[in-house]
């Protein structure tokens, strides 16, 4: 049985790449389809991968010009299902998909804690698209509650480094294109040791004038890998980032990005945090609340990963006989 799974690289990946085991909807044979990058060509380097054009948030125009490609990709592979976490580019395939009469699953990012995103509001008015919320508070009858990829992961105490040890500090600002976070930077310049060991993935922020040596992205598990041999990570609150250090085991230090500083187009990353802080998981603050004292925080707990999640019910009788 060969599933279509769709996402925007970065965090909506990320949680498709988590879900992904615990959906009915997926079979052993997937096609992942998503945009060309480090992350997903470590991600995915062992998964059948079909790289579409960039995508950006909102940009429905953009996403209307891969639906020729996603009908050739849907003709070819005759999924039984399509699954998405989003973003626009969900709306290159569902629709589609169920045009052709095949299963539409749509899960609405974790970032999401107060209500749909504009692509689940859109999707929400096309016919026959099953839709799974990760938040109870606003599932209904339209929404259907299916847990969260968060509940995968849990807190523990540990002793914190010794003191007068010199940190190693993870930097990341994921991989979202045309925005910065420079803000973050200028303040980790003032609170953050002198001797500390700090690797800067910075992504499209701006850090000329700044004494840092930086780089725009890391491959995926080179990332990952420096994540497991830090002190701390410090990450923008992308789901994606979150996760990546959660799966390092590390409590991360997420501070959100603004849409009043030009940084995201909106601010949910406020929900993210918040959300995570309120399960223990991470620490959250804005830029400028952000202190040393955080980060020392952070060094006390570590994330650990709860193994076999529930299996999330997806499929209806109905679609399962189709």
């Amino acid at each position: 049985m060969t599933s279509l799974l769709v996402a925007a690289a970065g965090g909506h990946l990320a949680q498709l790449h988590r879900l992904a085991p615990r959906l009915d909807a997926v079979g052993d044979d997937p096609v992942w389809v998503t945009f060309d990058g480090p992350q997903s060509r470590s991600l995915l380097k062992d998964e059948q991968v079909v790289y579409v054009p960039y995508v950006g948030p909102r940009h429905l125009g953009m996403a209307l010009r891969n639906v020729t490609l996603a009908r050739q990709i849907l003709k070819r592979y005759k999924p039984s299902a399509v699954v998405s976490t989003g973003s626009a580019i969900a709306m290159s395939f569902l629709p589609l998909a169920r045009l052709y009469g095949m299963p539409a699953i749509y899960v609405e990012s974790a970032a999401r804690a107060d209500g749909p995103s504009l692509t689940g509001r859109l999707l929400a008015r096309t016919p026959g698209v099953q839709r799974f919320s990760q938040y109870r508070m606003w599932a209904d009858d339209t929404w259907r509650y299916v847990g969260s990829v968060f509940d995968g992961f849990a807190p523990t105490s540990v002793l914190p480094p010794a003191p007068g040890k010199r940190l190693r500090i993870v930097v990341t600002f994921g991989l979202i294109e045309d925005y910065g976070f420079r803000r973050l930077v200028e303040r980790l310049l003032t609170i953050l040791p002198s001797d500390a060991e700090v690797l800067w993935q910075v992504g499209d922020t701006d850090v000329s004038g700044l004494p840092i040596r930086s780089c725009r992205a890391l491959p995926w598990s080179d990332l990952t890998i420096a994540m497991r041999e830090a002190d701390v990570v410090i990450a923008h609150t992308g789901i994606g980032s979150a996760i990546d250090a959660m799966e390092a085991g590390k409590c991360p230090v997420l501070v959100p990005r603004e849409a009043r500083h030009n940084e995201h187009v909106d601010d949910h990353q406020r929900q993210i945090a918040a959300e995570l802080a309120a399960r223990g998981l991470a620490i959250y603050r804005s830029v400028e609340e952000l202190t040393l004292a955080d980060i020392r925080a952070a060094m006390e707990t570590r994330v650990e990963e709860i193994p076999d999640p529930p299996i999330i019910h997806t499929l209806t009788a109905h679609q399962h006989a189709a």
